[in-house]
């Protein structure tokens, strides 16, 4: 870095966007996740999710491919939340698969995942207390 550059802080993240080729079933996943749909919808070509202060986005990219089309392995997008385990029963009486049942990590996280219609990795997690377990 020269003198004459200065150093730029990255303050936040937007926004993710996953590519979707179904966007009426991602659209139905994440509603039933208890996420809230600031924009677009089950018949859009772009939908929005608010996530606290920041966004996610669904997107039909012409060309595009989604992870369950071959795409390799990006990894997952982790979200905070206030009860893993609630929004865990909300998948399962929703009908949706979630990968495992909530867990303690040794990393102080209760977590489970779950993969959405196109293939990614949802993750969902909670910093634990050491007292309770919670």
């Amino acid at each position: 870095m020269s003198k004459a550059e200065s150093k730029i802080e990255i303050e936040a993240i937007s926004a993710v966007t996953f590519v979707t080729r179904k966007m009426q079933e991602s659209v139905k996943f994440y509603s039933a996740l208890g996420f809230s749909l600031a924009q677009g919808g089950e018949e859009a070509t772009f939908s929005t999710f608010r996530v606290g202060a920041q966004y996610l986005n669904l997107s039909i990219e012409p060309g595009g491919r989604t992870k369950s089309e071959g795409q390799d392995s990006w990894g997952r997008i982790i979200f905070y939340v206030g009860d893993v385990d609630d929004i865990y029963a909300r998948a399962v009486r929703a009908d949706l698969e979630p990968s495992f049942s909530p867990r303690n990590a040794i990393w102080r996280e209760r977590y489970f995942h779950i993969l959405d219609p196109d293939g990614n990795e949802v993750s969902f997690a909670r910093r634990i207390s050491t007292t309770t377990g919670k």
